[in-house]
């Protein structure tokens, strides 16, 4: 039994369908109808289902629209999926009754079928979807190869957090070695120090340039002339009037020229020329400018650069600590990055030849629908094979390139039906919208076996206009378009015995369905058996 299986779909409120119900049945069903009467509708119907936008029904939607698909996989579980909409145009979504998202469908629908359109996007437009059917016809496995880059992405992203390769973290030792060299050359005593010696640098350099000052000042307090004011200050108090009424204030006096003499040989002292060490000041400059630089370079203060230089000290002890650790992950990656490669280049011979085997196989397929004079191959590419594409050219002479570029339509759903012939997965339920669009006769009649022969083992649906391919089918249904009241409606039924044989005859002949149309019918339903 395929993996899954479409068993019911509903359409109500979509373009001229009013309220359609179709229950699908296993292996091959087709679905007919006069041009315009809704067949592709009703694939839109489907495509909203699984996550659409609904531009691929190409029709207004009206204001309430209502789609369901019933899927039952393989182990029995059935899935359905909804699209609502309301006259606002807003779309809502659920799956199994729980709302879901348009994005959550899509996922899903990836699992339960594909649609090969003329207009909509067919899987093999992705390269992705390309490989994988690549190697499934190879059986190419890259589970080994696989694992091992998940092994290298991750030993790559420890190494990078542990520091980078060994050349990076080299640098980076180097780099902390030289900063903890200027820091401890620095000698920073405390995180004041900085504003201790710029106080100290202040000071003597206030005194530096105060001495011409000075020197004048104490001349005139105390020098060697008599006009000194300390001098006349002392001959003053000797002036002054005998008797104890002036004893006291003559003490007083006395002991403030004292103090004035006490303070002017404290200046004096300042004044020496050896008290101010040139050699001192300098060195006080220079250390302000080494201990500057370090604090703006390290964050602003000598604080700062301290508590750098500790962290220094410990980075470069895990730099140490980890070096043996990241000697054994670069050996470590060193294999896994020579395993990858060998790897890959086994999984590129894989595919290689799996990719000359699909391309003979696919090629000896497309007279059978309709491609006679086409040509394809598979062209791989990319260390391990991965970037692989369909090369296409539709008629001799003419040069090949990427199938999604070459290909019409109605070509690219043939080349799917030809590559599903070949490739066959029972996963999906497969869809063809017109796969025979312009092509009749007896190759009409390959496409129709061509169907019926995929449907044995998955379940294909296709829309048709051609009543050899319809005859092929183990399940038959008509659309039709009928107007009344001067209102438009589409209905869709499943149609056996004599009204399939009547279905099959119009196609063949038009609504005027003759003796000779019926017995046609007949023996393509006969030869279908």
């Amino acid at each position: 039994m395929p993996k899954s299986q479409l068993l019911e779909l509903y359409a109500h409120g979509l373009g001229v369908i009013d309220d359609a119900r179709v229950e699908f049945g296993p292996r091959f069903n087709v679905i007919t109808g006069e041009t315009g009467a809704g067949k592709t509708l009703l694939l839109g119907a489907l495509d909203l289902c699984l996550g659409g936008d609904g531009s691929t029904s190409r029709h207004a939607i009206l204001d309430e629209l209502r789609t369901a698909a019933v899927f039952v996989q393989r182990d029995g579980r059935e899935v359905v999926v909804t699209r609502e909409a309301s006259s606002s145009g807003r779309l809502r979504s659920t799956v199994d009754g729980v709302t879901s998202s348009a994005e959550a469908l899509r996922s899903l629908a990836s699992e339960l079928i594909v649609i090969h359109g003329q207009h909509d996007s067919l899987s093999l437009r992705h390269r992705a979807e390309v490989l994988r059917i690549l190697d499934a016809s190879g059986q190419v496995s890259t589970v080994e190869l696989d694992s091992v880059r998940r092994s290298l992405h991750e030993a790559l992203r420890l190494r990078d957090s542990l520091g980078g390769d060994q050349a990076k973290r080299q640098r980076e030792l180097e780099f902390a070695e030289f900063q903890i060299g200027e820091l401890e050359a620095a000698k920073i005593t405390s995180p004041s120090e900085l504003s201790d010696t710029l106080e100290q640098l202040t000071r003597l350099t206030e005194l530096r340039d105060g001495q011409a000052s000075l020197a004048s000042v104490l001349e005139e307090l105390d020098g060697e002339a008599d006009s000194t004011v300390l001098a006349r200050f002392a001959r003053s108090i000797e002036r002054l009037p005998g008797g104890n009424s002036y004893y006291n204030l003559r003490d007083s006096l006395r002991g403030a020229l004292e103090q004035a003499r006490d303070a002017v040989h404290e200046l004096a002292a300042l004044a020496d020329p050896d008290a101010l060490d040139p050699e001192a000041m300098h060195d006080l400059d220079g250390r302000v400018t080494v201990l500057q630089h370090i604090a703006r370079k390290y964050g602003g203060t000598l604080e700062t650069a301290l508590a750098t230089l500790d962290e220094l000290h410990s980075l470069r002890q895990r730099i140490r600590e980890e070096a043996s650790r990241l000697i054994a992950l670069d050996d470590e990656i060193t294999q896994l990055e020579l395993r990858d490669r060998a790897l890959a280049r086994a999984a590129r011979r894989d595919r290689e030849y799996a990719a000359v085997r699909l391309t003979e196989a696919v090629r000896a397929q497309l007279p059978r629908v309709a491609l006679a004079n086409a040509s394809l191959r598979f062209a791989v590419d990319g260390d391990d094979g991965s970037d692989v594409q369909i090369l296409f050219t539709p008629n001799p002479g003419q040069p090949e390139g990427p199938l999604q570029a070459l290909a019409s339509g109605g070509e690219l759903s043939r080349v799917q039906l030809a590559l599903s012939l070949e490739t066959v997965h029972e996963d999906v339920v497969a869809v063809f919208d017109e796969v025979d669009a312009g092509i009749g006769g007896q190759v009409a009649q390959q496409i129709g076996e061509c169907l019926r022969e995929l449907g044995r083992q998955q379940q294909v649906l296709a829309v048709t206009h051609l009543a050899s391919v319809a005859a092929k089918a183990d399940h038959h249904f008509v659309i039709e378009k009928a107007v009344r009241d001067g209102i438009t409606s589409t209905t869709v039924r499943a149609v056996q015995d004599d009204e399939r044989v009547r279905e099959i005859a119009r196609m063949l002949a038009g609504d005027a369905i003759t003796a000779q149309s019926r017995a046609l019918a007949l023996q393509l339903l006969e030869t279908a058996r």
